[in-house]
């Protein structure tokens, strides 16, 4: 029986009966796994494909008890959980290229990425070239080469929140012969990515299904044996391990997934709304919106939206404007990450790349995360905010 999405989130990864009664799994730490016999043994055999417990590097039950459940939310056949948000990207890039390869990715792309791009796989012979990620097939095309291996999609963007046309992106990859990467952090739940023609959907477990801004973790779902062979061999020979400790986490972060995220988004388009209704902004970047680019297709693929948004300021605003606002809120941390119940803040200053708005916006650009806290409150907030703002 196929479960709606929020009993596979109350239900995923349990097994009650081999937790002795108890409604969570178990916590299980360790690295060698004892055999009563040698042919118990050799029964284990080479199964590293399959959920058996060989050696603790390989997981455990409460690893494969994770990766399941992502693997239902995902709509995917196998997960590897692996050891933070990143390791997440570069596990599947270092286990599909090799030297020699091409590979595509989007401008926006989140920036440690483009770092691992520009700097390991470079060094080992893999060329990066990076493209708008809103172009259309045909104009992407011409992009692709006979080596090109990987076209890599982050929908929507780190920072510029531009939604991309998966449906079309991956058939116009897959005629040419590569594998299409999806960065799907901020849509679980909300973007279904194998029904959308994608083969390898990476997740920051980091962020909304941990949920407590308390863990660092990763997964990475694919959807064919074909594919997890390529994935798990790759992972377990790059030394890859996840801590229980996050596992077991995640797990319990991901029961109350829905309501959080279903909380978080009436909040974040409330202030989004708000946002947009302000003299001080040029546009608001949240892809429920009709000013962020690719709105349409977020309209068509989407069930829904997280908290996490981009509003664009005046051009009359300097980065260090945005700063000084910045700096007077009071109910947002100034940090990187984001998903986890407290709301954030994270100016964008200085001549970087697209991800960071230069030359593509009309002023400087600020991130926001919105948290559970009181929505009046964090209006009332941005409110005195945006007076530090104007100098006022």
């Amino acid at each position: 029986m196929v479960r709606k999405i929020e009993t596979a989130l109350a239900q995923a990864g349990r097994k009650p009966v081999k937790s002795y009664g108890f409604v969570n799994p178990k916590l299980v730490r360790g690295s060698t796994v004892l055999y009563p016999d040698m042919a118990a043994k050799r029964a284990t055999g080479p199964r590293v494909l399959e959920p058996v417990e060989i050696y603790g590097l390989y997981g455990n039950e409460t690893h494969f008890a994770l990766e399941a459940a992502i693997a239902e939310i995902e709509g995917g056949l196998h997960t590897q959980v692996t050891g933070s948000g990143l390791s997440a990207i570069t596990v599947p890039l270092l286990a599909y290229l090799k030297a020699g390869d091409h590979l595509l990715v989007p401008d926006s792309v989140y920036g440690p990425t483009r770092s691992f791009c520009d700097g390991t796989l470079r060094r080992y012979g893999v060329e990066t070239s990076y493209y708008d990620p809103m172009l259309t097939p045909p104009a992407l095309a011409p992009m692709f080469r006979p080596n090109t291996r990987v076209l890599f999609t982050e929908s929507p963007g780190s920072h510029t929140f531009e939604v991309q046309d998966i449906p079309a992106l991956a058939k116009l990859a897959h005629t040419r012969g590569a594998k299409v990467f999806l960065d799907n952090t901020w849509g679980i739940h909300h973007f279904q990515p194998f029904s959308h023609g994608v083969d390898v959907s990476i997740q920051a477990l980091t962020k909304y299904p941990g949920g407590h801004s308390d863990i660092i973790l990763g997964a990475v779902t694919v959807n064919s044996e074909e594919d997890w062979r390529w994935l798990r061999l790759g992972a377990l020979e790059l030394g890859n391990y996840a801590s229980p400790d996050d596992c077991w986490l995640a797990l319990r972060g991901l029961r109350t997934l829905h309501v959080r995220l279903k909380a978080q988004e009436a909040a974040g388009l409330r202030v989004a709304a708000w946002f947009a209704a302000r003299p001080e902004v040029a546009r608001v970047l949240h892809p429920a919106l009709p000013s962020c680019p690719g709105h349409e297709i977020f309209r068509r693929d989407f069930t829904g939206a997280s908290g996490l948004f981009g509003v664009v300021f005046q051009p009359r605003f300097t980065p260090e404007d945005v700063v000084r606002m910045v700096d007077a809120l009071q109910h947002f941390g100034i940090g990187a990450s984001w998903g986890g119940y407290e709301s954030l803040v994270l100016p964008t200053t200085g001549a970087i790349r697209r991800s960071e708005g230069t030359g593509v916006f009309e002023g400087p650009l600020a991130r926001f995360q919105i948290g559970l806290e009181n929505v009046d409150d964090l209006i009332a907030d941005l409110d005195q905010g945006l007076a530090a703002l104007r100098g006022a």
